[in-house]
């Protein structure tokens, strides 16, 4: 199984003390997650009041700590719109990185994703697209990216497991349906985690865990860290 280790996200230390915010805490877990099993890793840059930022100067402060500590790792990163205010300024910001992570990771739920995407590529970074429901799989099929995608990223934004699980399906079935070759992956959130993660398991996709997706052990004991998370995803698909 190819596993993704997606460390924080947005989540707070109130949600969980472990959370790694600061550069040095990104890149302690991103070595340990890679030590864990993980096969990449996908980051949020924080500010200091918690928020989320993919501003150059942050972003290479975190690459510069990873790299530090972490040199084989491949790390990438978001470009959602809730770190800036819009489109433009996303392009903007993508264009005006001066260290690049590996890839990074475009959602074609949002209005701009076609040009964040051919971005992405141009500057020398592996992307990721990933599609959040059936309604914006038509978008992805139209990009003139789709090829370039190292992997495809199915995120149900369902609460209810078995709902998710449907429709992380539905996606990949339309998507394998549109001729598309390039690997799957599934992740889920919150109840949805290890359901999801689970399917992915089961139809032969990759796969992803984390503190951003969820917190808790398969038995629903929370998890110390974020590696303790990757060591059960790889003892779930040694079963």
């Amino acid at each position: 199984m190819f596993l993704k280790a997606a460390i924080n996200g947005g989540r707070t230390r109130t949600e969980h003390p472990a959370v790694p915010l600061t550069p040095q805490e990104i890149a302690a877990d991103t070595a340990a997650v890679v030590s864990a099993g993980a096969d990449v890793v996908h980051f949020h840059v924080r500010t200091t009041d918690g928020g989320q930022t993919i501003e150059p100067d942050d972003l290479a402060d975190v690459l510069r700590a990873i790299r530090s500590a972490a040199p084989a790792a491949i790390v990438g990163t978001t470009t959602g719109l809730w770190t800036c205010s819009g489109p433009q300024e996303r392009y903007d910001l993508v264009k005006a990185w001066d260290v690049l992570p590996d890839f990074a990771s475009v959602a074609f739920s949002e209005e701009g994703a076609a040009e964040t995407a051919a971005l992405v590529t141009a500057r020398g970074m592996t992307l990721e697209s990933a599609v959040w429901s059936t309604d914006d799989v038509p978008a992805l099929l139209a990009s003139p990216t789709l090829a370039d995608n190292a992997r495809i990223l199915i995120e149900p934004m369902d609460e209810d497991p078995d709902t998710a699980v449907a429709h992380a399906r539905e996606m990949a079935a339309r998507i394998r349906a549109a001729g598309v070759g390039c690997p799957l992956l599934y992740h889920g959130e919150a109840a949805t985690t290890w359901p999801v993660l689970r399917a992915a398991l089961r139809d032969g996709h990759q796969a992803r865990i984390g503190f951003e997706d969820g917190i808790h052990l398969p038995d629903a004991t929370p998890a110390g860290h974020n590696a303790d998370l990757v060591t059960a995803a790889r003892a779930l698909a040694a079963r």
